[in-house]
């Protein structure tokens, strides 16, 4: 998905965006840059831990609304009002997560669940106070990139751990901030979003990535590795 601008008013969240339409937005929009568009409604029914028949109802509505265009049998696709609903509430669920952290101290693996509830309520004027307070940040503390104040939100120029070569170093962008335990694993690991991770070795057949973090040296199970996004360095 091309990076995406818009034009924001005091009305530009609809009036029918209640909290299930923009966490089904929101859904759409992470499984479409992921994976592209359309996004099945298995997919959905997952994400959002809801039955399929739940999903098929709400995709109706949103395409009813002029959220998306839903095709049965096929998925979903945002439109560009559904996006600027989508964005939206990234930005607020990422700078609420960046406030959380770096004003009031709360551990990253727990932001994300406060997040969740908070995102829906706040107004475009708090919105715009914590942004100044925190001095405009780009990324939340998971690495996840913030929508600018306009919903702009850039190409993802990560690639997954796992897809790095023996021998190749890589800044630690991100990671879901889904799982608190996994969050929790990799701080105790020393990983963060900003550390240099070099692959020394892949076990093969599934096994463990083998990575040095410092002078730490530490074996990561390939789920986790192909879930952890980094930004490669250049040779040199």
């Amino acid at each position: 998905m091309t990076e995406q601008t818009h034009t924001r008013t005091a009305s530009s969240r609809p009036a029918a965006a209640s909290e299930a339409i923009e966490d089904y937005a929101k859904a759409i929009f992470t499984l479409a840059r992921r994976g592209g568009a359309p996004v099945a409604t298995s997919a959905l029914a997952e994400r959002l831990d809801v039955s399929p028949s739940s999903v098929t109802a709400m995709l109706k509505r949103l395409d009813e609304l002029g959220l998306a265009s839903y095709v049965p049998y096929r998925g979903a696709t945002l439109t560009p009002a559904g996006e600027r609903v989508a964005l939206e509430v990234i930005r607020h669920h990422r700078l609420i997560e960046a406030f959380l952290s770096e004003a009031l101290d709360m551990p990253w693996d727990r932001v994300h669940e406060e997040a969740e509830v908070l995102e829906h309520y706040i107004s475009e004027d708090l919105e715009r106070l914590i942004a100044e307070r925190l001095g405009n940040p780009r990324f939340d503390p998971h690495g996840d990139p913030i929508p600018t104040a306009e919903l702009r939100l850039g190409a993802d120029p990560t690639t997954s751990l796992a897809a790095l070569e023996p021998g190749k170093s890589a800044r630690f962008a991100r990671i879901s901030d889904s799982d608190p335990e996994v969050l929790r694993y990799l701080a105790r690991l020393g990983i963060t979003p900003g550390v240099t991770i070099r692959v020394r070795r892949i076990e093969p057949f599934g096994g463990p990535v083998m990575v040095a973090v410092g002078r730490r040296r530490h074996a990561l199970g390939a789920e986790l590795a192909e879930k952890m996004r980094v930004v490669a360095e250049e040779a040199g």
